[in-house]
């Protein structure tokens, strides 16, 4: 039974991200699925306050975002490699795809046609829970208009498939890297948007390409329920390794918070007892999910020392 779980739900994009990731390296894993909107109790025992989709849980390792997760994921299977020697803006290019073309894309598929496909037809509570959900998620942060949306979404889409069109089979060639999985999630949520992807229809070989990550599929997984994952958590008795790198600017053992600098920015605050160039690690204890450390990556995310007054 595969030690690698899986806090997710069917239409997150950025589950979907990691899903086809499981799929590409060949690894089993353990389905745990949680609510789109708030409250999540089991979610919170388990990041501390985190409440963006998906995390990823290893005994009582909670990895945050998509992109530390895909790093964790490569540790474990290095082949087939995300991270191509001969491919290296793939990661920058990910980033890009993670954040830009990201919101394009969610802003042109909530549109009402397109939230009505996702949510099959839902009653206006639903909407306006949703809705609601989302304000808060996203707080101070400037979205895009549909206007605009539209706009630079034909642009990047036009971008993509002249990309392809010199001979794929993959965004840089003959290797698929984490660039493709980073395009591919904003790009399987259009699709789910009923009469609204219809924006992705002149494009073929953008089409072809997507076609091509998607048929990688998910992976062998099986069911696990939030309740059993947070017992997982409480009995798995030791944590991973981690170090505090020296100069960093920190102290093993100081009371921090780590912050989103996007949206879902809620404060989780702990122990720092990892610091590198890449992560950062809290020690923090739940009543229920026993003591857990929550694994973040430094970028799109800001650690604080808490104050003492």
């Amino acid at each position: 039974m595969s030690d690698l779980i899986l806090h997710h739900y069917p239409s997150s994009p950025f589950s979907e991200k990691i899903r086809l990731i499981f799929g590409l390296k060949g690894l089993a894993w353990r389905s745990v699925l949680i609510p789109p909107i708030m409250p999540k109790p089991d979610v919170i025992a388990l990041t501390g306050g985190y409440r963006k989709t998906p995390f990823m849980q290893i005994g009582a390792d909670i990895y945050c975002d998509s992109a530390l997760i895909a790093r964790v994921l490569e540790a474990r299977q290095p082949t087939p490699t995300l991270y191509p020697a001969s491919v290296p803006l793939a990661v920058p290019f990910a980033q890009w795809a993670d954040a830009t073309l990201f919101w394009a894309a969610v802003t042109w598929t909530m549109q009402p046609a397109g939230a009505a496909a996702l949510f099959n037809n839902p009653a206006p509570e639903v909407m306006k829970a949703f809705g609601a959900d989302r304000a808060a998620f996203t707080g101070t942060m400037r979205r895009l208009t549909l206007a605009d949306a539209a706009v630079q979404l034909r642009g990047y889409l036009s971008a993509l498939q002249q990309q392809l069109a010199q001979g794929g089979p993959y965004l840089f060639g003959d290797t698929i890297s984490i660039a493709d999985f980073s395009v591919a999630h904003a790009l399987w949520f259009i699709r789910r948007g009923g009469p609204v992807a219809d924006i992705l229809s002149p494009h073929e070989a953008l089409n072809t390409w997507l076609d091509r990550v998607l048929a990688i599929g998910h992976g062998p997984n099986e069911r696990l329920s939030s309740a059993e994952a947070i017992t997982m958590a409480a009995t798995a008795g030791t944590q991973a390794p981690t170090l505090v790198e020296a100069g960093k600017g920190f102290e093993p053992g100081q009371a921090v918070t780590v912050t989103a600098t996007d949206y879902g920015s809620d404060p989780v605050a702990g122990t720092l007892v990892g610091l590198s160039a890449d992560e950062v690690v809290l020690r923090r204890t739940d009543e229920r999910a026993g003591v857990v450390q929550v694994h973040f990556p430094r970028i799109g995310f800001q650690l604080k020392k808490e104050s003492s007054t």
